[in-house]
């Protein structure tokens, strides 16, 4: 292991640590990013827990949308249920299919991208993103509504409590994948286990004749009037909103890259225990709460016989579930509670890995800045991580955590990712059957997996199954739009377009500076001349460190100027110089409007126009401080100027650094005390004079090293 990336006890050295690490833990060498892959068992709780854990509310969203009829709607329930669960083992199979044929990490983007070209790609990327922001929201938002359930106090703190967590989850996953599928494992599967348990022992008690009862069995629900349209219409709301339990099907897609090998299989495999768990899970939730007659209202006071509407939310579904199975306020009550309100909290980290997993891939082609694809000190893509906490936040501040609203804006763009990515998948098999009949490699990064080649069998079993996801999944996709554009779906119909043109404008810029930069036959590169210049403001060490950077620097040409803002200072810098007997020329150049660029500018544009093609390198003093306080005191002037001059053609700027002696904390050795305290400590390590010595007949200046 190389000294320069740990030292001798396989630590990184103190130069690479930081406060932040106290949080997200020490920097991690490449070599180890093996060690940050996922076996299926971590692998399931990290990309699954948001379809899982969906059936603490989609279930309870389903009943909701039906009770708007009144109570004789739940008869349409089951038949609704069975719909989500075909719709459910449709997409796993054909997301089995395209993990196969496209592992790279693209998952439905790079399937739009390849077959359907640059403007299908983006209309996924863009739905993909919003869907995992909201993702993050609804998943924390009906994670804080199980624990005020429980706990109705938290009421008037839901939004507190959201954003709390948010961060958090941000922290955890910023610590990386590894640490963060240990944290997360042990909740998803209590809360399988748990849930588990009760829809057995609900589905027994049913059996044996003594079916569980809910708290709100007794009351009746205030019913609308409807047409036979609206009918219809209330029957495809109820069956778009329990379609919220597919949500994160498409997150092990595009997370294929972070399983152990061999990647295809393990990714497929932990994609059909997921889907398989869902079915249960969702399956029995539903008929539990149908046989202990759970009635939710959209608004408790529907109900009629709920008397505290106006100051008491609702329980939840499952709470009420969890209330009729083991008995309110029971330990096995307070289990399912606590079991949910974790992974409905940590459903969201199927967000936090699949959103910088995207951006990651958009930025590597072109659409996202690139920092996206950078990864930070624990081998994640951290700044996708830190963007979507951020949008988390702003959303549900904007909606003070409101599940009910919410929910409105979930699974659009997961179902324009699904059609998208599914037509993409048809378009494949279709060029594949055509252009050979021969096995051929998966497209993406290689895999080493040791899977069967795909065979014209196989080929045709993926058009067939991928054909069927793409119809199924449009008309879902129609549904949803139909019933919930109007209850604020129309959002995502703005962000989206957003941000398809947010992202080709980005590519645009990348590609027109990539062509402004690339080598040309046309343009040509040569000075003729060397010229130094230090800028000069007061007689200080910083300065003389300058000018004997420069001098050690053997320019052709070299010269002091200061710009003259004060006759008096100016008078003393010129006694300073001849008193230091430095031996450089210094140019005075007047400045009658007080800005210290302007005239500096000029004189550089003018020289260049008299020597031609000159190189002109601008030395400038920076102090280099260890507070961040000290940050705002300093360098203000310099920075200025360096930006101005950074403008001008042929100038290169070059920075001297003077350490104070507060540096030293960066490197946690030793800190300056606050503003009028004692100095702790030695005082700053005198410089040592060295004699002023001509160089080359420009002139010498002291060594100012510290």
């Amino acid at each position: 292991m190389s000294t320069a990336v740990t030292n001798e006890v396989g630590e990184p050295p103190a130069e690479l640590k930081s406060p932040k690490n106290w949080i997200i833990g020490d920097p991690l060498p490449t070599e180890h990013l093996e060690g940050q892959l996922l076996p299926k068992y971590l692998a399931l709780p990290i990309f699954a827990s948001d379809p899982l854990s969906s059936v603490a509310y989609a279930p309870q969203e389903l009943v909701m949308i039906l009770l708007v009829g009144g109570l004789a709607f739940l008869s349409f329930a089951p038949w609704v249920a069975l719909a989500v669960i075909v719709l459910l083992i449709t997409v796993v199979a054909s997301y089995r299919q395209l993990i196969r044929a496209y592992p790279s990490g693209g998952g439905d983007y790079e399937v739009a991208h390849r077959n359907l070209g640059e403007k299908a790609g983006l209309v996924v990327a863009s739905a993909l993103l919003v869907d995992y922001v909201m993702t993050v929201v609804v998943s924390v938002a009906s994670g804080v509504d199980n624990i005020i359930s429980a706990i109705p106090e938290l009421n008037p703190f839901r939004v507190q409590i959201a954003i709390v967590f948010v961060i958090i989850l941000a922290a955890i996953n910023l610590r990386g994948v590894s640490e963060s599928s240990k944290a997360f494992a042990v909740p998803t599967y209590l809360f399988i286990g748990s849930v588990f348990v009760m829809i057995v022992v609900g589905l027994t008690r049913t059996f044996l004749g003594d079916p569980p009862v809910a708290e709100s069995a007794g009351f009746a629900v205030q019913g609308e009037s409807l047409t036979q349209a609206g009918i219809i219409l209330l029957l495809l709301r109820s069956f778009a909103s329990g379609c919220s339990a597919l949500t994160g099907v498409e997150a092990i897609s595009n997370g294929v890259p972070a399983f152990r090998l061999p990647k295809i299989r393990n990714a497929q495999l932990t994609l059909t225990y997921m889907g398989g768990i869902a079915i249960i899970l969702f399956a029995g939730l539903t008929a539990v709460a149908l046989i202990s007659q759970v009635h939710y209202a959209e608004d408790p006071c529907h109900l009629i016989g709920w008397t505290e509407c106006a100051t008491e939310p609702q329980p939840s579904l499952m709470a009420q579930v969890a209330s009729a199975t083991f008995g309110e306020n029971t330990f096995l009550f307070y289990v399912i509670q606590a079991t949910t309100a974790l992974v409905l909290l940590l459903a969201a980290n199927t967000a936090f890995n699949g959103f910088p997993l995207l951006g990651s891939v958009l930025a590597q082609d072109g659409y996202a800045p690139k920092s996206l694809s950078t990864r930070g000190d624990r081998l994640i893509y951290s700044n996708g991580v830190v963007i979507l906490a951020l949008a988390a936040c702003v959303i549900l501040l904007i909606f003070q955590a409101n599940l009910t609203v919410l929910i409105q804006l979930y699974i659009i763009g997961v179902f324009v990712s699904f059609t998208v990515g599914q037509t993409g998948m048809v378009r494949h098999w279709l060029r594949e059957l055509r252009t050979s009949g021969r096995p051929k490699p998966p497209r993406g990064r290689p895999d080493t997996s040791g899977d069967r080649p795909i065979t014209r069998a196989a080929m045709w079993r993926g058009l067939f199954i991928n054909a069927v996801g793409a119809a199924m999944t449009a008309v879902v996709l129609i549904v949803v739009t139909i019933t919930k554009f109007t209850h604020g779906a129309w959002i995502v119909f703005v962000l989206m377009p957003v941000l398809y043109f947010l992202m080709l404008g980005v590519n645009r810029y990348y590609r027109d500076v990539e062509k402004e930069i690339e080598v040309d036959p046309t343009t040509k590169f040569g000075a003729t001349g060397d010229h130094a210049i230090v800028l000069v403001g007061r007689m200080q060490k910083p300065t003389l460190k300058a000018l004997d950077y420069a001098i050690a620097a053997r320019h052709d040409s070299l010269e002091a100027v200061h710009v003259s803002l004060d006759d008096e200072a100016t008078k003393r810098l010129k006694k300073d110089w001849v008193k230091q007997n430095i031996h450089v020329k210094l140019r005075i150049l007047s400045s009658p409007y007080r800005d210290l660029s302007h005239p500096l500018i000029q004189y550089i544009k003018g020289r260049r126009a008299e020597h031609g093609a000159e190189v002109v390198t601008v030395y400038m003093p920076q102090y280099i401080v260890g507070h961040w306080w000290e940050g705002l005191l300093h360098n203000h002037k310099a920075r200025r100027i360096r930006q101005k001059l950074l403008l001008v053609h042929g100038v290169t700027v070059a920075l001297v650094p003077w350490l104070l002696d507060s540096s030293d904390l960066i490197y946690g050795r030793r800190s300056r005390p606050l503003p009028g305290q004692d100095r702790r400590g030695e005082p700053v390590r005198p410089v040592p004079r060295r004699p002023i010595a001509e160089k080359q007949g420009t002139g010498a200046g002291q060594k100012g090293q510290r």
